[in-house]
C-alpha cells in the first residue's frame, strides 16, 4: 500500500508540501491563576508568535530541507505582516496565501497559569472567509502532498472540501482534523476523508470522531477511505496502521518545557519520513522525534529540529 500511495509523487513538482489552514498570531499570557467567573487574576508576561497548526508543520517541512508553500488568508495589518515576514524567513513561499482588504487576521489569545493549565481564545478573522474561488487550485496541483488543517467557520472547510474535489490523485492529501473538525463527525468530514491517504488525529480526536479506539477507530477512519493512520499518544508515543500493519512506537523521552505545537511538529516528522520511503514504524519514530525536539523550547517553532539535527539520528536521510 505504502509502494502505491508513494508512486504518485515521482513527477516532478513545484513544491513537496503545502498547507491549508488557519494562519493565527498566538499571544500568550503567563498569568498567576486563571481567571473563572467573577474572579480577577493578573499577567506575570506576554509572548508573541506566530502559529496556526498547518502552518507549524510547514515550517516544521521547511527546516528539514523540503520545498514548501502555503494556502491561507491574512488581512492587511501588523499580525499579517507578522505572518508573511515568518514564512519567508522560514523559506516558506506565500505566493498562495491571499491578503484581504478588509477585516483583521487571525488571533489566538492564550492564558497559562503557573502549573501550566491553559485557557485558550480565538479570534479567526479573515481566516473563515476563505472561499473557494478565491483559492489558486493549480498552486495546489503543484505539490506533492496537500496538507490539510482546521478552521472555525464553515466557509473556509467548504473551500478545503471543494479543493480535494478538483485536485487530481497526483497529489497526496495529508489531513488532521483537530478537535474542531472532529467534532463536526464522520458524516461532515467524508468528502476529505476519502481523498486523504494520510490521516494524523490524537487519541481523543479519534474517539470523539468515531467512537472507537485505537484498532477499532483507526479501522473505522480507513473504511471511511483513509490509507494511513497516525495517532498521537503524547507521553505514550504514537499508534500507526494502514490495516495490514499496525505499530505502537514507543516515544522519546526528553524534559518538557512547553507541549505547545507538539502534534504539528510530530507531523511534519511523520510526513518526512512518509515523503523519503520510510516503513510505517519509522515514520511514527521521526514524528516522535521532531515532536521531542519541539517539546524542549517555548512555543510551537523555537525548538523544531532542523535536517542536520534530524540526519544525527538517521544519517541516511534526505530531502526528496
Amino acid at each position: 500500500m505504502l509502494r502505491g500511495l508513494r508512486a504518485s509523487i515521482a513527477l516532478r513538482k513545484r513544491f513537496d508540501f503545502v498547507g491549508f489552514g488557519a494562519l493565527n498570531v498566538d499571544k500568550l499570557y503567563k498569568v498567576n491563576e486563571i481567571a473563572h467567573e467573577d474572579e480577577e487574576s493578573f499577567i506575570l508576561s506576554l509572548e508573541e508568535a506566530c502559529g496556526g497548526s498547518a502552518a507549524n508543520t510547514i515550517v516544521g517541512l521547511a527546516r528539514l530541507g523540503f520545498r514548501t508553500g502555503f494556502i491561507g488568508k491574512v488581512a492587511r495589518d501588523r499580525e499579517g505582516t507578522l505572518l508573511l515576514r515568518d514564512f519567508e524567513r522560514e523559506g516558506v513561499d506565500v505566493s498562495g496565501i491571499i491578503i484581504s482588504k478588509e477585516g483583521s487576521s487571525g488571533i489566538v489569545l492564550g492564558f497559562v497559569d503557573r502549573r501550566g493549565e491553559r485557557a485558550l481564545y480565538v479570534n479567526p478573522g479573515v481566516n473563515d472567509t476563505i472561499s473557494f474561488d478565491e483559492i489558486d487550485v493549480e498552486y495546489a496541483r503543484s505539490s506533492k502532498v496537500l496538507h490539510l488543517t482546521s478552521f472555525v467557520g464553515d466557509k473556509s472547510f467548504e473551500a478545503q472540501r471543494k479543493l480535494v474535489e478538483v485536485i487530481s490523485n497526483e497529489v497526496i492529501v495529508s489531513f488532521d482534523p483537530g478537535s474542531l473538525y472532529a467534532r463536526k463527525g464522520l458524516e461532515a468530514l467524508r468528502p476529505i476523508l476519502r481523498k486523504a491517504s494520510i490521516v494524523l488525529l490524537s487519541e481523543a480526536e479519534l474517539k470523539s470522531l468515531t467512537e472507537g479506539g485505537l484498532d477499532e477507530g483507526s479501522m473505522a477512519l480507513i473504511d471511511e477511505g483513509a490509507r494511513i493512520i497516525a495517532v498521537k499518544l503524547g507521553e505514550r508515543g504514537c499508534y500507526v496502521t494502514n490495516g495490514e500493519e499496525a505499530y505502537l512506537v514507543e516515544p522519546y523521552r526528553v524534559e518538557v518545557v512547553d507541549t505547545t505545537g507538539a502534534g504539528d511538529a510530530f507531523n511534519a516528522g511523520f510526513l518526512c519520513g512518509f515523503i523519503n520511503g520510510m516503513g510505517l514504524y519509522e515514520c511514527g519514530r521521526l514524528g516522535n522525534f521532531v515532536a521531542s525536539r519541539c517539546i524542549t523550547k517555548v512555543g510551537a517553532r523555537a525548538g523544531l529540529p532542523r535536517i542536520s539535527d534530524v540526519r544525527m539520528e538517521w544519517p541516511s536521510l534526505g530531502v526528496s
